[in-house]
């Protein structure tokens, strides 16, 4: 699967602040869950074994970070990279997640590192120095969303808080899809202006999913994905839903859309349908995926 480009498209969207309408994540819980050591083994991954509850956690991916705070892992997390601003209590620091340095991560004196990328070699490079680290890949489904959050749950000593947030999670996504009449609809995902989307076989493609709607990036001829669509091709699918996920980033609106050459025709400008997301909450598949499914059924049950 083609991830190179949306990595690049969404960095900036990493940057911004959470969604308003989510709850503050628990406080922290002092008394474990988990029995250690422990050996837990991400999709595709390998097993990796944690000897004690980790006390010193770094975390280099934002979703993981997110997921970290919602299971009550909190105080236990002593630096995350600059990319993880949700919630506001993280210990945000200067870590690039997407240029990281093993000396500047094995300072922070971690006991337990979370990256989503190996890139630089990070893993292997901590891993000599034995640090145990934890290779969590973008999720493709939510499935994969569920699962992530349930091995960091084991692997932090917050077995029964991650499985209630799991179930909370399931609960209130199914019960917003129940309460969503289907509609023949179609879509535009924008993850920026020149054209980059995302087609149904992604995470953001499969929350879509869940209400019936069309991918119009499905059939468009894209490469990968992850395709770049051009305006042409967008304007000829004529969507009934555009959903932008790259308002703060890149400052793209309703009317910036209704601006461009050809676009003021389409349904979606028209009857105003175009919807602006949370760029990070569009981009992570952390807890506040509740948050992204409930923007598409608002954005469904207006379209009459």
């Amino acid at each position: 699967m083609n991830r190179t480009m949306p990595v690049l498209v969404v960095a900036a969207a990493l940057a911004l602040t959470g969604c308003a309408t989510h709850s503050d994540p628990p406080a922290s819980t002092n008394a474990p869950s988990t029995a250690f050591p422990v050996t837990v083994t991400p999709t595709g991954g390998k097993a990796v074994t944690i000897a004690a509850r980790p006390a010193h956690i770094v975390s280099l991916s934002p979703a993981s970070t997110e997921d970290l705070f919602a299971i009550g892992a909190g105080q236990q997390v002593a630096a995350v990279d600059k990319l993880s601003d949700y919630p506001a209590s993280a210990p945000r620091g200067d870590i690039d997640a997407y240029k990281p340095n093993v000396e500047a991560i094995a300072a922070k004196k971690p006991d337990l590192v979370i990256v989503y990328s190996d890139t630089n070699n990070v893993v292997s490079g901590l891993e000599q120095l034995k640090v145990p680290v934890l290779l969590l890949k973008a999720a493709d489904s939510l499935d994969d969303a569920y699962g992530q959050i349930s091995l960091l749950g084991k692997a932090t000593g917050h077995t029964a808080e991650a499985d209630k947030l799991v179930a909370g999670m399931k609960s209130q996504i199914a019960d917003v899809v129940a309460r969503t009449p289907k509609k023949p609809l179609s879509y535009f995902h924008e993850l920026s202006a020149d054209g980059y989307t995302v087609t149904s076989k992604t995470f953001d493609g499969q929350v879509y999913g869940l209400f019936g709607l069309r991918n119009v990036a499905d059939t468009a001829g894209g490469a990968g994905d992850y395709p770049q669509l051009s305006a042409e091709k967008v304007v000829a699918a004529d969507p009934d839903l555009i959903f932008l996920a790259d308002t703060t980033c890149c400052q793209q609106s309703a009317a910036t859309v209704a601006a461009r050459p050809g676009w003021s025709t389409l349904k979606a400008v028209r009857n105003g349908n175009v919807v602006a997301l949370d760029d990070s909450v569009a981009s992570r598949w952390g807890p506040r995926v509740v948050d992204l499914v409930k923007a598409v059924a608002v954005a469904v049950q207006k379209v009459s």
